[in-house]
């Protein structure tokens, strides 16, 4: 009989005890991370009372394919342009949470003497919240809905990117050995270089590509495809120095910019529960309960450093980003817990070599005792402003809560400078990659096949040629893109003394491309530098005189667009899009959100003005979501329908009260449900029945008895439809339709 092998009798008894616990846990209400953590521990050696795992290395393997599958789906979640309209408020909450936390995490391991990458690595793992465990919070207590929800979660999607950046870095550290030195500021170029890079030139191909083999995608193709493309990135990714989980998240996030984006979220969800879960096994089989005890007193320290560190330093952060002190301290008090990513981190590290084997079962433990303490460090946010609203002064509290209102008035007038400098920063930073790119491709490709089939300079000339015109609609929007825009001729009306500096902004810019000619010039033709730069000063000229150019980069920056934005206008058409004027109600203190009818509601069936909405709750319907179909600002005789999502408009109090009453107003279960059932009867009308001489109209059977004629008797084989003009005769066997009730009644009159 042939034996099974170790890797099949591993999965099943994880796979097992991972079921029997999580649905404990479930049953619990308490988040399926830490069932299979506790899964992990009950099959690990340090459970000598069960079966454990035999053969760790496959399991490992099998994990670390799970870490890859988790940023795979953690960049299908990720939009640069979701980023980018968050504003200005997380971004600077999540970099002041992530530098203090990173400090205090390597603060608490200097303190009880652990090696160097230890105390990097663990302010590593502080400086990320667990996005996971406070959405289930969030969701669990009710809570989506309300404001400081969304800043948090926006936070959290920051923190998230910026985690992955955090991994590549402490690689590079790790590797390297220099956490001071040039190596960080190296691999953060190299991020930064790569990642523009993929992201731009795969928005080129990727939607391109999914938009033509639309109509051949089946979701078992696009499921393959899509994690074929995902694995080609990993490879990719190890190729070039970075880990395979980045690349994963890279080819993810370029997805995430497609209209297939929602399919393939859906479909892949499946293979990433699955290698998730043995990943999270795989930490918990690390718990190693002599080490937690031994480590108790740091565990402390470390859960004490999580839960003061965010409520002080995220409270800190959410208050310099401009929210008041209440939005400010609900957020902070939510962000303390560690969790997923404290694991990829920590796994990152062993992987490495780098960090003790301690560390990754104290954060295991950590993250655990924390993320118990989540629900009720979220409901002790108010209690704790209204204690701290009663000790400072009334001017203090005063400003601090209307410093969230006077931050977003100075935000609503950017300066012009900001956003011209801003605009040419993005322009010239993508461009310049894309430049570089194609001029390190042709010159390392291009140029030693040309000079096999040509003369050296023959080979020169032509690669060069070919270099500078394949770049210069690159190079053409270095220099040119935002010279007449509205802000930049602005500043160079208003005055005087802002002319300078623009000349200077050009300048630069220019200096920039004749930098890459240079290079290209200098690399191919060694002439004399007065030569070099003369030609790369007559290139750029010809490039700004050239309307042909002009056409291309045009061109291009549409389709660039139309690929960036396509699933935005598809996420529009059909609702999952909330409107752009949204961030405008947020100065107000309103947002919107959205709330579906409940099949057994009350409401349904009743039109808008029946029900009142406005002056119950405060709030206005902007728009019904129903199937495939959007209804922008209904009226007062529109019907609501089960299933349908409003869109409405109002502050967190008001679309409390409408949540409230929408989970309350229902139709109740039926008490007579037995009575409802119809009941097909034949009934002869007699010679008094009032039926006698009236059609079936007249006779009301269906208005006054709530029966329904189904056809009349005649001796044929099958029944004769009733013909409303025909009036009933003595009898005649009418057969009806009904509840028991009904018809009895109904037969007493025949």
């Amino acid at each position: 009989m042939e034996e099974l092998p170790n890797l099949i009798k591993d999965l099943a008894l994880i796979l097992i005890v991972a079921s029997v616990v999580t649905l404990l846990f479930k049953k619990l209400k308490q988040p399926l991370v830490l069932g299979y953590i506790v899964a992990g521990f009950l099959v690990s050696p340090h459970m000598p009372y069960l079966m454990s795992v035999i053969d760790k290395a496959d399991i490992q393997t099998w994990a670390d394919i799970g870490v890859m599958f988790l940023l795979f789906s953690l960049g299908l979640d990720f939009s640069i342009k979701k980023i980018l309209k968050m504003g200005m408020a997380p971004v600077i909450s999540t970099l002041t949470i992530v530098f203090c936390m990173v400090f205090i995490g390597m603060g608490v391991g200097h303190a009880f003497h652990w090696g160097r990458m230890d105390c990097v690595f663990l302010g590593g793992m502080l400086a990320m919240s667990s996005t996971t465990i406070i959405y289930k919070a969030f969701d669990d207590m009710g809570l989506g809905q309300q404001r400081f929800a969304g800043l948090v979660m926006s936070t959290l999607i920051l923190e998230d990117i910026l985690g992955v950046v955090m991994m590549v870095m402490l690689s590079a550290v790790a590797v390297g050995g220099d956490p001071d030195g040039g190596a960080m500021l190296g691999s953060l170029l190299k991020i930064g270089f790569f990642l523009v890079l993929w992201f731009v030139v795969g928005l080129f191909v990727i939607p391109t590509f999914f938009r033509s083999t639309r109509k051949l995608m089946t979701d078992e193709t696009l499921l393959v495809v899509s994690l074929g493309l995902c694995c080609m990135m990993a490879e990719i990714s190890t190729a070039v120095g970075f880990s395979s989980a980045f690349g994963a998240f890279v080819m993810g996030s370029i997805i995430a910019e497609t209209v297939e984006a929602e399919r393939v979220i859906r479909i892949t969800e499946p293979v990433k529960n699955l290698f998730g879960t043995i990943f999270f096994v795989s930490v918990g089989m690390l718990v190693d309960p002599q080490i937690i005890v031994s480590y108790a007193w740091p565990i402390l320290a470390i859960v004490l450093a999580i839960v003061v560190g965010q409520c002080v330093f995220g409270t800190a952060g959410f208050l310099l980003s401009g929210q008041s002190l209440k939005t400010s301290m609900q957020c902070g008090f939510s962000l303390t817990q560690i969790g997923e990513f404290a694991f990829i981190i920590a796994s990152l590290g062993l992987s490495l070599g780098v960090i003790s084997s301690f560390l990754y079962p104290v954060v295991v433990a950590v993250s655990v005792i924390t993320t118990f303490l989540t629900p009720y460090m979220i409901r002790l946010a108010v209690p704790a402003y209204q204690s701290l609203e009663r000790r400072l002064p009334r001017r203090w509290m005063r400003r601090l809560n209307h410093l969230g209102t006077s931050h977003q008035q100075s935000a609503q007038e950017q300066n012009a400078w900001k956003r011209l400098l801003r605009k040419m920063t993005a322009n010239t930073i993508v461009y310049t990659i894309l430049s570089i790119a194609v001029t390190a491709l042709m010159l390392m490709l291009f140029l030693p096949f040309s000079r096999t089939i040509l003369p050296h300079w023959w080979a020169n000339g032509v690669t060069g040629l070919l270099t500078v015109t394949l770049i210069s609609p690159f190079l053409r929007s270095i220099v040119m893109k935002n010279n007449h825009s509205e802000e930049f001729r602005a500043l160079w009306t208003q005055s005087h003394l802002n002319r300078l500096p623009l000349v200077f902004t050009v300048l630069a810019r220019i200096a920039i491309a004749a930098a890459i000619l240079f290079y290209i010039c200098n690399y191919l033709a060694r002439f004399a530098n007065a030569i070099v730069i003369t030609l790369a000063i007559v290139t750029i000229v010809l490039m700004i005189l050239s309307r042909r150019l002009k056409k291309r980069s045009i061109a291009l920056e549409r389709m660039f667009v139309q690929n960036l934005r396509s699933r935005d206008i598809e996420a529009e058409v059909y609702g999952r899009k909330r409107p752009l004027f949204e961030g405008h109600l947020l100065d107000r203190d309103l947002h919107i959100s959205d709330f579906s009818i409940p099949a057994n509601s009350s409401w349904a069936g009743d039109t808008l003005m029946q029900l009142k909405l406005r002056e119950r709750f405060g709030i206005q319907v902007s728009s019904i979501l129903r199937g495939r179909q959007r209804i922008n600002i209904p009226t007062g005789s529109t019907i609501l329908f089960p299933g349908d999502k409003l869109q409405v408009i109002g502050s967190d109090d008001q679309l409390s009260q409408l949540n409230k009453a929408l989970r309350t107003e229902l139709i109740g279960e039926d008490p007579d449900i037995e009575k409802r059932e119809m009941k097909l009867r034949r009934i002869t009308i007699t010679k008094g029945s009032e039926f006698v001489g009236k059609t079936l109209m007249e006779s009301g059977i269906r208005d006054v008895f709530g029966c329904m004629a189904v056809g009349l008797e005649e001796g044929k084989e099958s029944l004769t439809p009733v013909d409303p003009k025909r009036k009933f005769e003595e009898g005649d066997m009418l057969w009806i339709v009904g509840e028991q009730e009904d018809i009895d009644r109904m037969e007493r009159q025949c």
